[in-house]
């Protein structure tokens, strides 16, 4: 008798929870989500992806609160991210990088087991950009002045083993040139580092392009496939004569673990949300191209570029990079 009521309790429970399972879906989000951006404010990634969280409020019906928490190459927001309980209230940007990240040990985390993917959202406008005031007019001049005395010019860049670092890294192997690297938290501190005259040079995504437009820097090169929409007199490496192109797509994920319906709201959230005005027209004036994707291509995606990862680890040498800092 006592077993075969214990068997009435467990069916009743799990017909409960099977009925409850639903109507938690329906009613997410009941209150706001938190955005973790593994960047510093006030660089290119903060602003893109604010515009991207005010539209992808307005489609879930709940705010977005906003929090920077930026530190090794925006593996430190990462690590918080994919530490969160995956109950769909925090969400956050994935650094492409990653993908490098954790198979040089530098961050506990899988990413094809501990993330949640919900949309690639944009590519970044990579590219070298100097003082105004610099002697080097083009990046061949300031290829030469490297090579005449190797290790003398500086870049700065947001971060040891980032998409700029390893960028550079590779253009220096391409160029037989070697530069020193100057690492900050993020772009914005590289930026002011370079326009206060303490750094050579900076490599990031974009975050001197107002600088550009209002003649305070020189770009001298980019490093996409195509030259930008709006540098289009700017050489792409490729164009000079350097077999390198650097793009590193950012995305939007969560915590491994989401319910299903909870990650089609949220992917169908920041599907409007990429489309929306205020994120197209923020990556407008980084001439960041958008990349959607949803989150399962994305997903395969990642993998196609942790494999590529691999290789490149060896070819750089990257695990003696980053012992070096």
């Amino acid at each position: 008798m006592h077993a075969t009521r214990r068997r009435l309790m467990l069916a009743s429970a799990g017909t409960a929870a099977l009925a409850a399972a639903p109507l938690r879906a329906d009613t997410y989000p009941d209150r706001p989500l938190k955005f973790l951006c593994p960047w510093p404010a006030g660089g290119t990634a903060d602003m893109t992806m604010r515009a991207l969280c005010t539209a992808a409020a307005r489609q879930l019906g709940q705010p977005i609160a906003f929090e920077n928490k930026p530190g090794a190459a925006g593996m430190l927001g990462l690590r918080a991210l994919a530490s969160a309980k995956p109950d769909g209230y925090t969400v956050g940007q994935i650094p492409i990088s990653v993908t490098r990240f954790s198979q040089l040990g530098s961050v506990p985390i899988d990413p094809m087991k501990d993330l949640t993917y919900l949309a690639r959202t944009s590519g970044q406008t990579f590219g070298i950009a100097v003082l105004a005031t610099s002697p080097w007019k083009t990046l061949r001049e300031f290829v030469a002045a490297a090579k005449a005395a190797p290790g003398r010019v500086t870049y700065a860049s947001s971060g040891v083993g980032g998409a700029t670092h390893v960028g550079m890294e590779e253009f220096a192997i391409a160029a037989d040139a070697q530069f020193n690297h100057v690492p900050f938290k993020g772009g914005a501190e590289a930026l002011q580092a370079v326009l206060g005259g303490h750094v050579d040079a900076l490599a990031d995504s974009s975050s001197w392009a107002p600088m550009v437009h209002s003649g305070k820097l020189r770009l001298l090169a980019t490093w996409g496939e195509q030259r930008t929409h709006d540098f289009k007199d700017v050489p792409t490496l490729r164009d000079l004569g350097w077999n390198v192109v650097v793009d590193a797509p950012n995305g939007v994920g969560a915590p491994r673990g989401l319910e299903p319906a909870v990650a089609a709201k949220l992917r169908e959230a920041f599907r409007v949300a990429v489309q929306s005005p205020e994120f197209t027209s923020a990556c407008d004036r980084i001439d960041a191209p958008v990349m959607y994707l949803d989150g399962p291509d994305y997903e395969k995606y990642v993998a196609t570029v942790y494999k590529r990862e691999t290789q490149l680890i060896e070819r750089l040498k990257l695990r003696e990079l980053m012992a070096k800092g």
